[in-house]
């Protein structure tokens, strides 16, 4: 073939690919929707999209579920996307525990495991690649499309490395490329809340898919947050972007985030409520260190039946909360905010509290019309968004990867945004 009649080729693939990344968006955004809607709604004529959506059905990423109701002709067959012809891994990597899953395109978990997480990072990876194989071996061996991780620190999706880690031992773990050499199947990598926030994005309510400007903040040992505009996750220039921990909110030498006084990290997180709590309840401060989930729900279970000292703890670190939220919501002009972590357990206590700190009245309708609301999909958020991120690849690009893969093969978390259809005959 001459190098003219090749790249067309090439152009017309690129092209159809980009029509079934077109149509498989759709189809988990709308979740139901007939052939004739598709077509309405991508731009695509008909006949493209019936041979679309054929392949998709023999691929088993598509399936027929009923009929719609009739207007008078013939009524047209639904379509979703298929729940159990194709799977993928989750891993979410805690500092405490490591768990692995199995998920379906919907965001549905079928198989989960865990394990302490050891100390040394590889010894880590080795016990995930264990478990995997272990789950492989139990399925057919095209069923998995790949596997995502999930992971705390700053990760470069693109090189699929966790350039700095929750602790100094996992800075600089070439995450991706040690799993694929050990299971030579795809992987991807994600921070843990932007895993969330693509899990919510795509799995939470139905009105979600539509915000615009959506804020996913967790709070535990830290304060992070996933960015998601017009459908797409904001990264940044360095792959840092939701650090609204490391915002500064106040001015005082004894709330101080190492060089960075006043930080809301270290006035709203679940270690700051345990101290805040210690110091109302006359008790020994907590340890600095550790996982503070369980104190920190139990704080918010007191809260809930009334404890004085709880109730004010709690409303403290929401009041910092709420003017990190206020801060983020004036700068970005977002109209969607998702908190998660053991607070919502005191959901009517943390709303009203945050919200206090809104403007009042009317007149700034980005306020007015603010979605706020705790995490659907909690505490299995990123595990679901692990999950979806071994899937990413799929709808970015229209294809599976067959389950292996790809030398040099560059990999970014998408969320499903639509674009128009390519008319290709």
């Amino acid at each position: 073939m001459r190098k003219g009649g090749r790249l067309r080729g090439l152009a017309l693939q690129h092209m159809r690919g980009a029509n079934r990344a077109t149509v498989l968006q759709l189809l988990d955004k709308q979740q139901q929707i007939s052939r004739a809607d598709l077509a309405r709604q991508t731009g695509l004529s008909e006949g493209t999209v019936s041979r679309i959506v054929g392949d998709l059905i023999r691929e088993q990423l598509v399936i027929e579920c009923g009929v719609e109701n009739s207007t008078g002709g013939r009524p047209g067959k639904r379509l979703e996307l298929n729940q159990s012809g194709v799977h993928a891994i989750g891993v979410e990597i805690q500092s405490w525990e490591t768990r692995v899953s199995v998920g379906t395109l919907g965001g549905r978990i079928l198989e989960d495991r865990s394990f302490l997480t050891p100390e040394n990072p590889l010894k880590t990876l080795d016990l995930v690649s264990e478990h995997i194989e272990a789950i492989r071996r139990c399925h057919a061996v095209d069923m998995f499309e790949g596997v995502g991780v999930a992971v705390r620190g700053v990760v470069n999706n693109a090189t699929g490395v966790l350039e700095l880690g929750s602790s100094p031992a996992w800075g600089g773990i070439a995450i991706r490329e040690y799993l694929e050499a050990s299971i030579a199947c795809p992987v991807a990598i994600e921070n843990n809340v932007r895993a969330a926030a693509l899990a919510e994005y795509r799995h939470g309510p139905a009105d979600i898919h539509n915000s615009r400007t959506m804020l996913f903040i967790k709070v535990d040992e830290g304060i992070g947050v996933g960015l998601i505009f017009d459908g797409h996750m904001y990264f940044g220039p360095h792959m840092a972007a939701g650090e609204l921990g490391q915002m500064v909110i106040a001015d005082s030498p004894g709330d101080g985030c190492e060089n960075r006084p006043g930080c809301l990290e270290s006035l709203a997180s679940n270690p700051a409520l345990c101290e805040r709590y210690a110091q109302l309840n006359g008790s020994p401060s907590p340890a600095k260190t550790g996982e503070t989930t369980a104190r920190a729900r139990r704080i918010c279970h007191l809260a809930m039946q009334g404890d004085a000292a709880a109730m004010a703890a709690l409303a403290e670190s929401c009041r910092f909360l709420g003017i990190g939220i206020a801060n983020a919501v004036w700068a970005l002009d977002a109209d969607a905010v998702i908190i998660d972590g053991v607070i919502t357990e005191a959901w009517p206590l943390v709303v009203s509290a945050v919200r206090q700190q809104f403007p009042a009245g009317r007149v700034f309708r980005n306020f007015d019309e603010l979605t706020l609301r705790p995490s659907s999909l909690s505490p299995d958020g990123t595990i679901i968004g692990a999950v979806a991120t071994a899937f990413s690849p799929l709808f970015a690009s229209g294809h599976r990867s067959g389950g292996k893969a790809a030398p040099g093969r560059r990999c970014h978390a998408v969320s499903s945004f639509v674009t128009p259809g390519i008319n290709t005959g």
